[in-house]
C-alpha cells in the first residue's frame, strides 16, 4: 500500500535516489528541500516540494503539520561547516541551541528529532528505501587487498571508529600504518586531497566508518562515483566501509569505476558502539 511521509533533502544523489525510490513504489512524497543544499531536481520528483533554510526549524515543523505528515526521513549531507557557521537560527532552533551541552553534528541533529518526536513526528531510517544499496561484508569491488593494505585497514578502523565516537569524522587516510589525515567539518573529499599533499605521491587507504550508534536515521555515510574520481586523484587505492550502514550510491557505476582504477573495496562488520 503506498505510503505518505516527507523526505528532507541535503546535497548529493542520496535524496534523488530516494525520492526515485518512492516515485516507483506509488508512494506521496513531499520533499522539503534545504535551500542551501539540495538540487532543484528534487522538485520533479516529489509529489510537493519546499524550500526552507537552514535554520528555519519552525517553519519545517509548520510546515508539516500542515501537510498532515507524521513521518519524516533525512537523505544527503547538509555541510558539517555549514551546520556550524552559516546558520541563521528561528526562534525555534535558537531555544533548541540554548539546551544543547555541545554544538557538534549528533547533538543538534539529535535535538532536531526530539523536536519533531514532541511535535508527533517520527523520524525513520534515512536507509529504508535504498537497502538495496547498503554495503555487504568481504570483497566488494574486484580487486584484492595485499597484506600491507589489510594493515592499513586493521589500523584504520581503530582510529576512525574511535573519532566517529567522539562525533569528530567518520573517515581517516592512512599510508604505511600512519594516520596522515583525519575528517572533520571539510568532508571526505577535502580530506583525501590534504591527505595526498603530504604523502609525497605515497598509496593511501580510505577508511570510512558510521556513528556508533545503533540506529540510521540520519549522517549515513554514502559513497559514489565522485568518491573513486577524487580518490584516482589523490592516489587511493583501497575504500573500507561498514558494511550494512554505507550507502553505495548509484552502485553499478561506483563499481565500474573502481574496477577500471584498480581500487579495492571492502566491507565490514560495523564496530559495536
Amino acid at each position: 500500500m503506498p505510503a505518505r511521509y516527507a523526505i528532507i533533502c541535503g546535497n548529493g544523489r542520496f535524496p534523488i535516489l530516494a525520492l526515485e525510490a518512492a516515485r516507483k513504489q506509488g508512494d506521496e512524497v513531499i520533499a522539503m528541500a534545504i535551500k542551501e543544499e539540495a538540487d532543484p531536481i528534487v522538485e520533479t520528483l516529489a509529489t510537493r516540494t519546499h524550500w526552507l533554510s537552514l535554520g528555519q526549524l519552525g517553519k519545517l515543523i509548520d510546515t508539516l503539520h500542515a501537510e498532515a505528515v507524521t513521518q519524516v526521513m533525512m537523505a544527503g549531507q547538509v555541510k558539517h561547516a555549514s551546520i556550524f557557521s552559516a546558520i541563521t537560527a528561528d526562534w525555534r532552533l535558537v531555544k533548541l541551541l540554548a539546551r544543547l551541552a555541545t554544538k557538534n553534528t549528533d547533538a543538534l541533529i539529535g535535538g532536531v528529532v526530539e523536536e519533531l518526536r514532541q511535535e508527533g513526528i517520527e523520524l525513520v531510517a534515512s536507509t529504508r528505501l535504498l537497502t538495496s544499496l547498503l554495503a555487504t561484508e568481504g570483497l566488494i569491488a574486484r580487486r584484492k587487498l595485499n597484506a600491507e593494505e589489510e594493515r592499513n585497514i586493521a589500523y584504520g578502523r581503530q582510529i576512525a571508529n574511535t573519532l566517529a565516537g567522539l562525533d569528530i569524522g567518520q573517515s581517516v587516510a592512512i599510508a604505511d600504518q600512519a594516520c596522515v589525515a583525519v575528517e572533520a567539518m571539510e568532508g571526505t573529499d577535502a580530506m583525501l586531497r590534504r591527505a595526498a599533499s603530504l604523502v609525497n605521491g605515497k598509496d593511501l587507504t580510505l577508511v570510512k566508518v558510521s556513528r556508533r550508534r545503533k540506529h540510521l536515521l540520519f549522517d549515513v555515510p554514502v559513497t559514489g562515483p565522485t568518491t573513486i574520481e577524487v580518490m584516482v586523484e589523490a592516489k587511493a587505492r583501497v575504500l573500507a566501509v561498514d558494511a550494512g550502514r554505507t550507502l553505495l550510491l548509484d552502485k553499478d557505476a561506483l563499481l565500474a569505476a573502481a574496477n577500471k582504477a584498480g581500487i579495492a573495496i571492502i566491507g565490514f562488520a560495523p564496530a559495536e558502539g
